[in-house]
Formats: structure tokens, C-alpha cells, sequence
């Protein structure tokens, strides 16, 4: 997503350029002192640097309490430039702990926006409740380049086992727990006839093979693969299935849809947003693996309802989530931010 947000920028007209490598991610809270003086350490440079000449604005994206950013805000005070954020997410409940520190430094630079970019729904309650006196808040659904997914060609509807498909990275957490529970799901489709393609690797293979054992030669898996063999995969899949586990959105899904490819997910976080419930595929109750194994069925007795889902999708991912329309979003929220 930050790539493609580069692109949009530049599609926009704004000629962004990557100001700093500096990466603050802290996963369990061990470095943010460390982290926050280094930060500190280069807004100190980019001020000096370019305190003759400053840029328009300062963007940044997904500021949150594992990731917070200590230099945008220096910079942009500094210079007297627009502070902007995209996915920017409070959490309240990591004010103490291990990740105290980066959750203050999140808080402080959300606090610091003119304009945040909402790209997931359930970060906005949370900036709507802090939301400083003229801080703007504009959504910005999530996207893809459809450059990126050139149209593979789509398997026609045939007789015969219900070809479904999960992409995902292999990894403890929440990767792994919406492996058991598309497991759990694949339990309960009962007599129906299908077949699972996986593609995604990572440090919790043996776990996700040892949840789809069950299934024997029914589950192929793949591997990580290269999106040109992603994309046939997609387009010969009949549904794309995945839990969705406390997903930010998850871009795998707007991939399947980009290549006609109907989506059966758990409405977790942002995903309801990705996936237009009973128009592009299907979204059930979080974490309900009956739900999901439900709309698997339905969709699978009713062809004509995958093939109205699947032209839906095409277009959806195509058009209205492209990377153009996030550029005349982005043209116009940040136009006025800088007017």
C-alpha cells in the first residue's frame, strides 16, 4: 500500500519523494527510546536540509503505537508545512505497557494532523472521539493499480468440484488463526464437493499444513507465488475464502476481485469495505466459521449468483477501487489541505 499510495501521489500530480528510510516499527516495544532519539536525530537533518527550499507538505502513512512517527511532525512544525497521515489508528488501551512510549508518540503525531486519510472504518471512531479542533478527516478507501493484475483469463463455470482459493502469508498470529478457522470452515461444508488452492508461505507452513491435513488431496498447496501466477489462480477460482482475522482490509482481496474472482470473507476491520457484502461476494460475522462454510454453500448451489458477483467485482476492483480514483481523491483532499 505505501507503493501504491507513491504511485497515486505522482498520478496526482504531487511528485512525492521518499524523505527518509528511517523505519520506526517496533513490534514488542523494546526500542521506541532508541527509535524516537533517532527520529528526533532526522527531523533535526531534513530540517536543516531543507530549511531554504521546504516541500509543500509532509505525508505520512499507518502511524500507529507499534509504529510511530517521531520526525513528520518536527518537520512540518518547523518548516510551517501540513503534517498529513494516511491509516493513522488510535488505541487507547496501550497507553501503559511495553508499547507506552510509541503509543504517546502515535497519539502525538495524530494529535499534530491537518488531515488524516481513513482507510479502514474501524479506525474512525476512535479520530473521530481525539480529533484536535480543525484536524480534517476524509476516507480513503484502500486500492490497487489495475496495471499491476493484467485480466488472466477466466475459467468458464463448469460441472465438478467448487474450485476455492485462500492467499495469505504463513505466520503466527492472526495469519495462522485464520488458517484453523478456514480449516474449521472447510469441516462443514458436509458432502459438498470441493477443492482448495493455498498460496502464501512463511514461518508457520507446518502449522497450516497440520490444519489442512485433514483434507488430504483436496487442499493443493502452492507456495509463495509471483503475481502473474497469482492472477491465473485467481481467475480460475470460483470463490476466494478467507476468515479475514482481524485484517486491516486485506489487499489479497481486492486482487481476486480485480481478476473477476468472487470473495467469501470474515467482516473483520476494514474488510467490509474491500468486499461489497451480496454485490462482489459475500462478508459473515467475524470469527463464525458456520457463516462462512453457509455462504460457501449458498454460492455454490447458485452459479448464476457466482457469475452476477464476479462481473460485479471486476468492475468494483477495476473502476471504483483504482489507482486513478485514488489519485482524484487524494488530488482533491490534499489540494485543499495545501490551499
Amino acid at each position: 500500500m505505501a507503493r501504491l499510495l507513491l504511485r497515486a501521489l505522482a498520478a496526482a500530480g504531487l511528485a512525492p519523494e521518499t524523505a527518509s528510510t528511517l523505519r520506526t516499527r517496533d513490534p514488542d516495544g523494546t526500542r521506541h527510546a532508541a527509535l524516537r532519539e533517532a527520529g528526533q536525530d532526522e527531523a533535526a537533518r531534513l530540517t536543516a536540509l531543507w530549511r531554504a527550499d521546504p516541500p509543500r507538505l509532509w505525508f505520512t502513512y499507518h502511524v500507529y503505537y507499534k509504529a510511530p512517527d517521531w520526525t513528520g511532525p518536527r518537520v512540518a512544525a518547523a518548516l510551517g508545512i501540513p503534517y498529513v497521515v494516511a491509516e493513522g489508528s488510535r488505541a487507547g488501551k496501550r497507553a501503559h505497557g511495553p508499547h507506552a512510549l510509541g503509543h504517546a508518540g502515535a497519539e502525538a503525531a495524530l494529535d499534530a494532523a491537518s488531515l488524516i486519510l481513513v482507510m479502514n472504518r474501524r479506525d474512525r471512531p476512535a479520530l473521530e472521539a481525539a480529533r484536535p479542533k480543525g484536524q480534517v478527516l476524509a476516507d480513503l478507501p484502500p486500492f490497487l493499480d489495475p496495471a499491476d493484475w493484467p485480466l488472466a483469463p477466466r475459467r468458464a463455470q463448469l460441472a465438478g468440484p467448487l474450485r476455492l482459493l485462500a492467499v495469505a502469508m504463513m505466520r503466527p498470529g492472526d495469519k495462522l488463526a485464520s488458517y484453523r478457522l478456514l480449516a474449521k470452515t472447510l469441516g462443514r461444508l458436509g458432502d459438498l464437493a470441493w477443492t482448495l488452492d493455498v498460496a502464501g508461505d512463511g514461518p508457520a507452513a507446518a502449522e497450516v499444513a497440520a490444519a489442512l491435513a485433514p483434507f488430504g488431496g483436496r487442499v493443493r498447496r502452492h507456495g509463495a507465488l509471483p503475481a502473474p501466477t497469482l492472477a491465473r489462480l485467481y481467475a480460475e477460482a470460483d470463490l476466494l475464502v478467507w476468515p479475514a482475522v482481524n485484517e486491516a482490509y486485506g489487499m489479497v482481496l481486492l486482487e481476486a476481485q480485480a481478476q473477476g474472482c468472487p470473495v467469501v470473507a470474515g467482516g473483520y476491520g476494514g474488510v467490509p469495505d474491500v468486499v461489497r457484502d451480496g454485490l462482489t461476494g459475500r462478508i459473515t460475522a467475524p470469527g463464525d466459521a458456520g457463516a462462512l462454510a453457509g455462504a460457501i454453500r449458498d454460492l455454490a448451489a447458485d452459479p448464476a449468483a457466482r457469475a452476477a458477483l464476479a462481473a460485479a467485482a471486476l468492475a468494483f476492483a477495476r473502476e471504483e477501487r483504482s489507482l486513478a480514483r485514488a489519485a482524484a481523491r487524494l488530488r482533491d483532499t490534499l489540494g485543499a489541505c495545501l490551499a
